[in-house]
């Protein structure tokens, strides 16, 4: 009997599934979460010699995160004009292909008829399905709140994948050698490529948290030690920070506004808070 192989989709079948989550799945997610409080302010840029030559040197910080931070993100979706920098500057720093993106935009309107953008990084979720679901221990919770990857063991099973509520990871099919048509415009890579056959996603850059983290400097308030996208906002849309420091922005926002976790009910308790815009709620 003749074995049928199911060959890789092709790049614009790809390219199709990019926008994984329809707006209604979106929405969905939004209003199937619940509602918490919130405030805001802050930063910008990319990572500077002294953080790269820090990674460079693998002994001069923690792999596995510390337990005194757990790292968060809040999205002002009132803010957000739909610019996309914050896409490009991901793409070009996590060097990752236009139909592999580790953090989408999707457009949509509230019950009011008025329009807003929402962006959607990995929402690094405290009891994340896609790590109870590896059967190698690929991906996993770091003791600050971090749900990373290890490529070298990933297996390329793809459970991680179906598991994600969010539709934040993707799979790489094949060896890479596009041009990085974001870079140098929008940042440099600063991480290598991942190689074929592995599952990879949005890490809250956090090559960029531990090097800044050994210089004596705080995600969130230092740029080289904060993600890209937060560091390009031109409105100040995005904040990053220290969840277990009441003092940090994000947890001064998070108790003064009111806020949104995407499907709260699956009890992913994810470390991405959204602002919502007027009407939505």
């Amino acid at each position: 009997m003749t074995q049928v192989t199911t060959p890789p989709p092709a790049p614009e079948e790809k390219a199709a599934k990019l926008n994984i989550l329809s707006r209604r799945d979106f929405i969905t997610l939004l209003l199937g979460g619940g509602a918490t409080m919130v405030l805001a302010a802050t930063l910008a840029q990319p990572l500077d010699t002294f953080a790269r030559e820090i990674l460079q040197d693998r002994t001069r910080h923690p792999h596995e995160g510390d337990s005194n931070y757990r790292w968060g993100m809040v999205i002002d979706l009132s803010k957000c004009i739909g610019c996309d920098y914050c896409v490009w500057a991901c793409q070009a720093t996590n060097d990752t292909a236009d139909d592999m993106r580790w953090n989408i935009r999707i457009d949509d309107t509230t019950p009011v008829g008025s329009t807003f953008h929402l962006t959607r990084p990995c929402l690094h979720c405290q009891h994340a399905p896609c790590v109870s679901v590896c059967p190698v221990g690929a991906t996993y919770v770091r003791a600050d709140g971090i749900v990373a990857m290890d490529y070298a063991k990933c297996i390329g099973c793809r459970y991680c994948q179906t598991a994600c509520p969010y539709g934040a990871r993707q799979f790489n099919w094949l060896e890479r050698s596009d041009v990085n048509t974001h870079a140098p415009e929008w940042g440099e890579p600063e991480v290598p490529r991942r190689p074929r056959g592995v599952v990879e996603k949005c890490t809250f850059c956090v090559h960029r948290i531990d090097a800044g983290l050994a210089a004596g400097l705080m995600p969130g308030v230092d740029e080289a030690a904060t993600p890209a996208c937060v560091n390009v906002c031109p409105v100040q849309a995005r904040f990053f920070g220290n969840l277990n420091d009441p003092n940090s922005r994000v947890s001064q926002i998070i108790a003064s506004v009111p806020t949104l976790r995407l499907r709260e009910d699956l009890g992913t308790d994810p470390n991405v808070y959204y602002i919502p815009p007027e009407g939505l709620v």
